[in-house]
């Protein structure tokens, strides 16, 4: 089968993309607006891309009239947001954290998640998480810049919530035990429990 992206709708492409580019992460992203409502949405588009400085990457797309969605316009105004990754114990709250709610509604409250405050931001964490990462908006870059549909959001990390359950003997991360999902095409996810390992080449 050969696909030409050039004849695909952008939904077919999507479908295409988000079922092969797999497993994705997801970074459950909590906000704060300026009126101090918090919000909380997951999103798969989401990677570590530098470690000097920490910055991880969220694509944040609009929605489908084109509007601005609660989490990117909350972080632009604040800059700041504290990214959660989703382990199997939560990952039916970060789903339903997914519901288009009317803007000013808080998905903690809604969904019934309980939080903690920020210690180097104003933004509210998930409690039970086993890793948040507290951040500042290093930058937005809104894409493709002729006509965005999404935009691009460079996010700094300043500090690192770690449940000590997740660690192993030797204070480092044990794969086992943090037990993240990930997202697959469709309705799809997997969990990160299916591990091997391999010797790099030197």
């Amino acid at each position: 089968m050969l696909l030409d992206f050039a004849r695909l709708t952008p939904l077919e492409a999507y479908r295409w993309l988000a079922s092969t580019v797999t497993p994705r992460p997801i970074a459950w992203v909590s906000s704060l607006s300026l009126e101090g409502i918090s919000n909380l949405a997951p999103f798969s588009f989401f990677q570590v891309i530098s470690d000097e400085p920490p910055t991880l990457l969220v694509n944040i797309g609009s929605r489908d009239d084109g509007s601005l969605k609660d989490t990117l316009r909350n972080v632009q105004a604040t800059g700041e947001l504290v990214i959660q990754l989703v382990s199997f114990a939560q990952a039916e709250a970060m789903n339903a954290s997914a519901a288009h709610l009317p803007h000013g509604i808080s998905e903690f409250e809604h969904c019934g998640i309980a939080s903690l405050a920020g210690e180097r931001v104003a933004v509210p964490r998930v409690a039970g998480a086993a890793v948040a990462f507290e951040c500042r908006l290093a930058e937005v870059l809104p894409y493709p810049r002729p006509a965005p549909n999404c935009h691009l959001v460079f996010a700094e990390v300043l500090l690192a919530h770690v449940d000590d359950a997740v660690l192993n003997d030797k204070g480092r991360i044990d794969p086992h035990k943090l037990d993240l999902v990930g997202r697959l095409g469709g309705m799809a996810y997997t969990r990160t429990r299916d591990i091997f390992e391999m010797t790099r080449p030197s």
